[in-house]
C-alpha cells in the first residue's frame, strides 16, 4: 500500500504541474476554480507522497559516504537561496529563468546524494525528472521569455542569504524531529 501512495502521489504531483502545459483548452476552461481544484492535487500528492515514503521498508541501494552530508547540505542552501525572492529583487542571480525549478532540481539531487533506499532514489528521481521536463514544457510553450529590466542589489542578495541559512537549520531541526539528523555529527 505505501508504494501505491508513493507512486500515486508523484504521479499526481506530475500531472497537476504539467497540465496547465499539456492541456491548455481544458485547463483554461476550468477558469479560477481550476486553481483550487490543481491547488487540492498537490497536498494531496505531497500528502500520498509523505505517507508512502514514510510506510515504505527500507530497501538497500547503495551506501552513501558521510561525507556526502557536508555537499548536501551545501546543496540546500544553494537549493533555498534558489526559492527565495533574492533571484528576482537580488543581483547575484538577476536574469536566471526558472531559479525555483532550478532550486528545486538541486533539493532532489541533494537528498539522492545522502539517501541510499530503493524509496528514495524514486522519490526523489521523479521529482528530479519531474523538474527537468517541467523545465523544458515551459522553455518550449514559451520561447518568449525576456530578462527582467531591473537588477536588485547585493545587500538584497545578503539579506536572503542570511535568511537561507536561518531557513536551512530551521528545516534541519524539523527533520531531527521527524527522526533524522541531516547534520554531520
Amino acid at each position: 500500500m505505501s508504494w501505491l501512495l508513493l507512486i500515486l502521489g508523484i504521479a499526481i504531483w506530475w500531472g497537476a504541474h504539467l497540465f496547465k502545459r499539456v492541456a491548455p483548452g481544458a485547463r483554461a476552461a476550468m477558469g479560477d476554480p481550476g486553481k483550487g481544484v490543481i491547488a487540492v492535487a498537490l497536498v494531496a500528492s505531497i500528502v500520498f507522497m509523505v505517507i508512502g515514503y514514510r510506510g515504505t521498508d527500507f530497501t538497500y541501494v547503495w551506501a552513501p559516504p558521510s561525507f556526502l552530508i557536508h555537499l548536501n547540505n551545501l546543496l540546500m542552501l544553494i537549493a533555498i537561496f534558489l526559492f527565495s525572492p533574492a533571484p528576482k529583487r537580488g543581483r547575484l542571480l538577476y536574469g536566471m529563468r526558472h531559479p525555483m525549478l532550478i532550486g528545486f532540481k538541486t533539493w532532489a539531487f541533494a537528498h539522492l546524494l545522502v539517501n541510499g533506499d530503493l524509496a528514495s532514489v524514486v522519490l526523489f528521481g521523479a521529482l528530479l525528472a519531474w523538474a527537468v521536463v517541467e523545465m523544458i514544457v515551459i522553455n518550449r510553450s514559451e520561447p518568449g521569455w525576456q530578462k527582467p529590466t531591473e537588477p536588485g542589489t547585493y545587500a538584497k542578495d545578503g539579506m536572503f542569504f542570511v535568511g537561507s541559512v536561518i531557513l536551512l537549520a530551521v528545516i534541519g531541526y524539523i527533520h531531527a524531529w521527524l527522526g533524522v539528523w541531516p547534520f554531520p555529527s
